[in-house]
């Protein structure tokens, strides 16, 4: 019995759809749940491409309220950053940001996220 390991490639338009929800599905792609031959112990097998970035939508107060944080390891030197404000400078790491924390925290995790292309 062979098995295939070809790759998969998926392209999901981001133009009006919910940050959230597109970063859902999207994690559901990496980890082969939409498959019928889902191996929880195996990366997966597809590529996911989302184009049309820009036209993302975010709901309610979502960029004002929501912050990123990241702390530079020094004393004091906890360093935050608006949705609005990350958007605006990083489109790309918005995304990817969402898609990461919605994977599961594995040794998997590292591999399914480089197989997210955003254009």
């Amino acid at each position: 019995m062979a098995i295939s390991k070809e790759k998969k490639y998926i392209t999901l338009d981001a133009q009006g759809q919910s940050a959230g929800r597109l970063a859902s599905q999207i994690s559901m792609i990496l980890q082969g749940k939409h498959t019928a031959s889902f191996k929880p112990n195996l990366a997966g097998e597809s590529i996911v491409t989302v184009i049309n970035l820009k036209q993302l939508v975010f709901k309610g107060t979502k960029p004002l309220s929501k912050i990123y944080y990241h702390h530079t390891g020094y004393i004091g030197h906890l360093k935050e950053e608006t949705l609005k404000h990350l958007w605006e400078r990083n489109p790309k790491l918005v995304l990817r940001k969402a898609v990461y924390g919605m994977l599961p925290k594995n040794k998997l995790r590292a591999l399914r996220i480089k197989r997210l292309i955003i254009k």
